[in-house]
């Protein structure tokens, strides 16, 4: 009697739950994890949007990255030796994330090659945003790191149609992720409203003439 072997699907990996891996649903701002927690599982985001955040001894807030569809948040858990949390996971919007316990990640990294490799991918395009976010803090004008913001959450620059409607999100939120205050944020957003980059009215339309912020020296 001959076996057929089931190819290992990844995407079906991270769609369900099953042994050592669940669903979980969070509101906005609920946490994923917190920085100094035990660093136990890993996350992958299937909706919703989210932030990766730490905090200063001196109690001075930094937003590291935003997090979408189709991110791993808390990577750290598989680790040789598993540590703390280094930063914490806020939820922007409602959001469904699968988490995975250490032992089944590390467990299907070994395993499973075409999960390996997608794994692989995603840590190198985090890698480059990364950088990308570096240099927009130290050379970039508080304008161009809010219009980039706003960008990065309509999704311009990925496959496919632009969520030109992002979701619900504070000025003072804005102001924590570019680093300035919530008075210059108001003053950035009514001038790209002005220009037509931008419409509001509870939620934020952007639209692709906004590009020309960051283009323009």
């Amino acid at each position: 009697m001959i076996v057929t072997q089931i190819e290992f699907d990844p995407s079906e990996f991270l769609s369900n739950p099953g042994l050592g891996r669940k669903v979980v649903r969070l509101k906005p701002r609920a946490a994923l994890f917190s920085q100094g927690d035990e660093a136990d599982s890993v996350f992958y985001l299937q909706s919703g949007r989210a932030k990766l955040t730490v905090v200063s001894s001196r109690g001075k807030e930094a937003t590291i990255t935003l997090l979408g569809p189709g991110d791993f948040v808390g990577e750290e858990a598989i680790a040789g030796v598993a540590g703390r949390r280094m930063a914490t996971a806020t939820t922007i919007t409602t959001c469904d994330a699968l988490k995975i316990e250490r032992d089944a990640m590390v467990r299907v990294m070994r395993e499973e090659h075409a999960f390996s490799d997608m794994f692989l991918s995603f840590l190198l395009a985090r890698s480059i945003r990364t950088q990308a976010d570096l240099v927009d803090q130290l050379f970039n004008s508080s304008e161009k790191r809010l219009a980039r913001i706003l960008l990065l959450m309509a999704e311009f620059g990925k496959a496919g149609e632009p969520e030109t409607m992002i979701p619900k999100i504070t000025q003072e939120t804005l102001a924590e992720m570019i680093g300035t205050t919530r008075s210059r944020v108001s003053f950035f957003m009514n001038r790209f409203r002005e220009m037509g980059f931008v419409e509001y009215n509870g939620r934020i339309r952007v639209h692709k003439s906004l590009l020309n912020v960051i283009l323009h020296d």
